[in-house]
């Protein structure tokens, strides 16, 4: 086995226990969304950000920085999505690089999932948790999120050597 620096036992413990608690509340989050909307994660996640853009409408290249896809993924995601006529493909000045925006299904759809969705998110986190580690919580997620963006651009020096 390769050399490397393992983990302890009480980070194997965390680790073990986000990636439990992640999968947990992702799976009960995509059941009420599939069981009560048919809608999955992904089309939760193209919809919402359709719904916010400043103008109803985003470009391919913006929904694959929105969603952090690949291009193929967005592309199928969307094509099926305007088959269940959610989306609809909006002609740009660009032909290489069409828009999308919401139908009026999809309008109607998100505008009933989302409050449901807010809600269900409350009541499996929010609720669950005090304000005082909602903060430390924040804190965690700016850290690891500006580790991952520092070990992208290549900086690879460990912060917390024990």
């Amino acid at each position: 086995m390769a050399e490397g620096r393992w983990l302890s036992p009480r980070e194997e413990h965390a680790w073990r226990s986000y990636l439990a608690f992640k999968r947990r509340l992702d799976n009960a989050l995509v059941q009420h969304l599939q069981a009560d909307f048919g809608l999955s994660a992904a089309d939760y996640l193209v919809m919402v950000n359709l719904a916010e853009a400043p103008d109803g409408r985003m470009r391919t290249y913006e929904l694959i920085e929105a969603t952090q896809w690949e291009k193929s993924r967005l592309s199928h995601h969307l094509k099926r999505m305007e088959r269940r006529r959610l989306v609809r493909r909006v002609p740009t000045e660009n032909l290489r690089s069409p828009a999308f925006m919401l139908t009026e299904n999809g309008e109607t759809t998100i505008a009933e999932a989302a409050p449901a969705h807010a809600e269900r998110v409350r009541q499996l986190f929010f609720d669950a948790v005090d304000p005082e580690f909602l903060d430390r919580f924040i804190d965690m997620c700016e850290t690891v999120q500006a580790g991952i963006d520092r070990y992208s651009m290549g900086d690879t020096t460990p912060r917390n050597d024990p």
